[in-house]
């Protein structure tokens, strides 16, 4: 029997078809274990992404390593995709788009172009974060998802970026620190006592006598 599993987002729509492969199935909801199918369609985008499993497997992980650097900032190396149906995210230059281009074959004249907003792409992550969350779709889905390594952070920093703010907040605090010893030290007075009325009216009797 096929199963079909939408994951749909106001900008996104991620879909995957496939099959049980137990026999006799207890569970109240069907599992979908074995993908035949995935379809990814943009709103207002008339082309989509279409493919079985190598390219699913390709498009969580292009996406995942993608927004992690254009989150971060740091830029890091990719992991492997297999020969066919290879996914590549970029940014382009001055402008709020994403460039998602898709390789259905070996032969580059096949390559799939969409121009994507950032709105669009975070609605594909949300439709892949759905997915993972689902757990009768692909339970044995196990892709690595690593974070950026530490060894990647500040690396297209320079020697004098990263220490000209240390020495600022150095000397500033030094400046502070300065400024503050030349002040006078504040005199301490102690308040006098209020005057009683019955010392009021004493003090007024005199003045008048």
């Amino acid at each position: 029997m096929n199963i079909r599993r939408c994951y749909s987002l106001p900008n996104c729509t991620l879909i995957l078809e496939g099959l049980d492969n137990k026999v006799s199935n207890s569970e109240t909801r069907e599992i979908l274990s074995v993908l035949i199918n995935v379809e990814c369609q943009f709103t207002g985008i008339t082309q989509k992404i279409e493919g079985g499993n190598a390219l699913f497997e390709n498009l969580v992980k292009a996406t995942s390593e993608y927004v992690q650097a254009y989150l971060s900032g740091v830029s890091h190396p990719s992991h492997s995709q297999t020969e066919e149906n290879i996914i590549n995210i970029e940014k382009i230059i001055d402008k709020d788009l994403h460039c998602l281009a898709w390789n259905p074959s070996t032969e580059d004249r096949d390559v799939v172009k969409i121009i994507l907003t950032t709105v669009q792409l975070f609605d594909l992550v949300e439709g892949i974060d759905q997915f993972f969350a689902d757990n009768y779709t692909l339970p044995n889905f196990n892709l690595q998802l690593k974070p950026i390594s530490k060894r990647y952070h500040h690396s297209d920093e320079s020697f004098v970026e990263l220490v000209i703010p240390i020495t600022i907040g150095i000397f500033s605090l030094s400046f502070v620190s300065l400024l503050l010893s030349f002040l006078p030290i504040p005199e301490v007075v102690e308040p006098k006592p209020s005057l009683s009325p019955v010392s009021i009216e004493r003090s007024l009797h005199s003045i008048n006598t």
